[in-house]
């Protein structure tokens, strides 16, 4: 090895602590086939080699064979001094070193050339096809992993929606981002025919987190490499809540994995790390008085909407909800839309009606809202359960979003309430239901013969942390 070789791959070498460079020398060692005393492996270290079959061999299961494909080329792809560009076949222990700093520990610079030849063998120019299919791969790529892994931290393929759509839906959202020199963004079938160089797409990467982010779960998780090392930051470590509150219940959330990920990320950080179910209209019925029951003075929490047409949509509300004839919340909150598009819409500065909730009043609406004003909301449950609007034509003056229904008045199909974050000090373990302050709903439910702990309406006490957190 070469002075200048040398130094180059100890400079790679150094970014990683001690115990870090012993994880990513065993992963070497296995892959390649060595084996012996560390002085023994030492020295031959630069012999030995990783082939494409070594590497899907390791992977066959917690990875999609595509995306092993994308990880070999990206090795594949590092130029070592005094070796042909590309001609190896076999990955050399430099330049698996190289390419493990380059996207761990690297800026977008460092990463894009090995990114461009995961996207296609032969590098740029790339069309908006291969950036397509290329997120869609790493997408399915980090849900297939964290289920196999076991690290969805009580959310799992079978308590939420089917993840395909959601892919195609983050990954539309995410190319939505790549921005042409002159500043436009192409969309559609004109998305997917245009040229895009590499310093577009290292803008892209630049501005995207996601990409690195799931990039970084691949490789940790795929590979089974750096993952349980504590260099781990909190985009990683809080990229999937922990779910609480649905196991057991036979619910099938309106979530899906790729849109539960994308919309925690866009919460204030001391929220990303739990979500608690507190109101599902299947478990708790169909009813306005109940969904107030259980969703007011719980904290921050994220509303979900599915209308019988079958688009997904909802909000973030940043405060606890409380009923009162008055607009709350600040400017934290923000508005979603999870299918047939994903998207995110946050607050323009034009006016302060983030949230609303009102019920039992003539002079005012009764019902929940975000966004806009009185009679025209970005999002409306009428508190005639069932009801609902979205008049945002062209665009949510709070929120900047179209309208998320697929009709303007719709007719609700089901509805979830998710807490984030650590629940209020009021909100407490231990308290008291809606039967126990409210004698006329007791009362109500022992003329219709039903126990107070009916399903649904005394919520279980909730598990310790991590009880749900199996998958």
């Amino acid at each position: 090895m070469g002075n200048a070789e040398s130094n180059a791959y100890q400079n790679h070498l150094s970014r990683f602590l001690p115990e870090e460079q012993s994880d990513i020398d065993g992963l070497f060692d296995t892959l390649s086939g060595s084996s012996g005393s560390s002085g023994a492996k030492n020295a031959k270290a630069a012999k030995k080699t990783v082939t494409l079959a070594a590497l899907q061999a390791h992977t066959r299961e917690p990875l999609p064979e595509a995306m092993t494909a994308r990880l070999y080329n990206g090795m594949k792809s590092i130029d070592l001094p005094g070796k042909s560009a590309g001609l190896g076949e076999q990955i050399a222990k430099e330049q698996f070193v190289i390419f493990m700093s380059n996207l761990l520990k690297g800026n977008a610079d460092e990463k894009i050339s090995i990114i461009m030849r995961m996207i296609a063998k032969t590098g740029g120019p790339l069309k908006g096809k291969q950036i397509q299919e290329f997120t869609e791969d790493l997408i399915t790529s980090v849900v297939h992993v964290l289920s196999y892994r076991k690290e969805l931290k009580g959310w799992s393929l079978e308590n939420t929606r089917d993840f395909s759509s959601g892919v195609k839906a983050l990954a539309s959202e995410l190319l939505s981002e790549l921005k042409l020199p002159d500043g436009t963004k192409p969309v559609g079938s004109q998305l997917l025919e245009t040229s895009f160089d590499q310093s577009v797409i290292e803008d892209w990467v630049y501005r995207v987190p996601q990409v690195s982010v799931f990039l970084s779960v691949v490789i940790r998780q795929g590979l089974h490499v750096l993952h349980s090392l504590p260099d781990q930051t909190n985009d990683i470590l809080n990229l999937v809540p922990h779910c609480k509150g649905i196991k057991g219940r036979g619910v099938v959330s309106l979530f899906d994995i790729p849109a539960i990920i994308y919309i925690n990320s866009h919460l204030p950080a001391e929220m990303q790390h739990k979500w608690q179910l507190l109101f599902s209209s299947r478990l708790h019925g169909e009813s306005f008085s109940q969904l107030c029951a259980h969703i007011v003075n719980k904290g921050p929490c994220i509303v979900i909407i599915r209308d019988l047409d079958g688009f997904i949509f909802g909000g973030f509300a940043s405060h606890s909800w409380e009923v009162k004839p008055q607009f709350q919340g600040d400017n934290r909150c923000f508005l979603f839309s999870v299918f047939p598009t994903l998207a995110v819409y946050t607050y323009t500065g034009y006016n302060d009606h983030y949230m609303y909730l009102n019920h039992g009043q003539q002079t005012m609406p009764n019902g929940l809202g975000m966004g806009g004003q009185h009679g025209y909301f970005g999002l409306w449950i009428d508190s005639d359960y069932g009801k609902g609007h979205s008049k945002a034509k062209p665009r949510c003056t709070t929120y900047n979003s179209p309208q998320l229904s697929a009709k303007e008045d719709f007719t609700l199909d089901a509805m979830e309430v998710w807490a984030v974050g650590d629940a209020p000090e009021s909100a407490g373990k231990g308290k008291k239901s809606i039967l126990d302050v409210d004698p006329q709903a007791q009362a109500l439910l022992e003329m219709a013969g039903k126990s107070r702990q009916s399903e649904g309406l005394r919520e279980p006490m909730e598990e310790e942390e991590g009880d749900d957190d199996e998958n």
